[in-house]
């Protein structure tokens, strides 16, 4: 494990994977760079790979009060590191986070690769309710941590309650609970972007790098319809369905998709 520091003093936790161009993962709510691991591994022969601790989670630091902004300069941090530019892979809300970052630091990320953002764009699922990061924050604040990874699943992640319940029993779950304060931190990247209306996307109609839009063959029809839609939005971007893949597609599946498109 090595740290890099962020603008605003926070520690930045990252481990260091293969030789090659920097690739740098940006993981989704609730993950730490543990689960990066994995993909790291199999893109380590190609890859100079970061995979990070995002703010909050793991051995990184977290500094009040929370920004995107922050999230961002922390990967302006590990870019730095790395000589100052970067192919940035997002996955989820690391996606949405990783678009942002492609926005407001231009010229430091040279190719983008997003796996399913969630944006819900229209009535494909159900929208998030419009309280949804406000009683997130009141959970939190009350030590309702559990309770706050319950209401994420469920009405974020689109979980059955019964489903939860049993999730609830598991050893992860006390790993979720630990990270439960930075699933309003996601909340906050995803904005309105999980209300029903495509209109919140096009704030990313400058990011011009180009960009590969990834979703699963097997995943829900709302994540089809929110990569188009960001495809669409996107002037350098194209789109790619992996067969067979849900929202946590296969390393030996993504890994040549992201191999193909970053060494092309």
């Amino acid at each position: 494990m090595r740290k890099v520091t962020s603008k605003d003093s926070t520690p930045i936790a990252f481990d260091k994977f293969g030789e090659g161009p920097t690739l740098i993962l940006v993981a989704g709510a609730t993950a730490t760079r543990v689960a990066e691991t994995s993909l790291a591994t199999v893109l380590a022969p190609h890859f100079t790979v970061f995979a990070y601790d995002r703010r909050g989670r793991g051995d990184s630091g977290d500094t009040t009060p929370y920004a995107v902004e922050r999230e961002v300069e922390d990967i302006e941090a590990l870019i730095d590191e790395a000589g100052g530019s970067a192919f940035v892979f997002g996955h989820s809300s690391g996606a949405v986070l990783a678009l942002e970052a492609a926005r407001l630091l231009p010229g430091k990320i040279t190719k983008l690769a997003l796996y399913e953002p969630p944006f819900i764009i229209d009535d494909s699922r159900p929208p998030t309710p419009e309280n949804y990061v406000s009683h997130l924050n009141e959970l939190i604040s009350s030590g309702q941590r559990g309770q706050a990874v319950k209401y994420f699943m469920i009405e974020a992640v689109g979980v059955p309650v019964e489903m939860v319940a049993q999730m609830h029993q598991s050893p992860m779950w006390s790993g979720l609970e630990k990270v439960a304060h930075t699933i309003v931190y996601d909340g906050t990247i995803m904005g309105d972007t999980m209300r029903g209306d495509p209109r919140p996307l096009k704030k990313w109609a400058s990011v011009s790098v180009p960009t590969l839009v990834m979703d699963g063959g097997a995943s829900h029809v709302f994540m089809h319809h929110g990569a188009q839609a960001i495809t669409d939005i996107l002037p350098n971007a194209q789109c790619r369905t992996l067969k067979g893949q849900d929202h946590g597609p296969a390393d030996d599946v993504l890994a040549p998709a992201l191999e193909a498109f970053f060494l092309s």
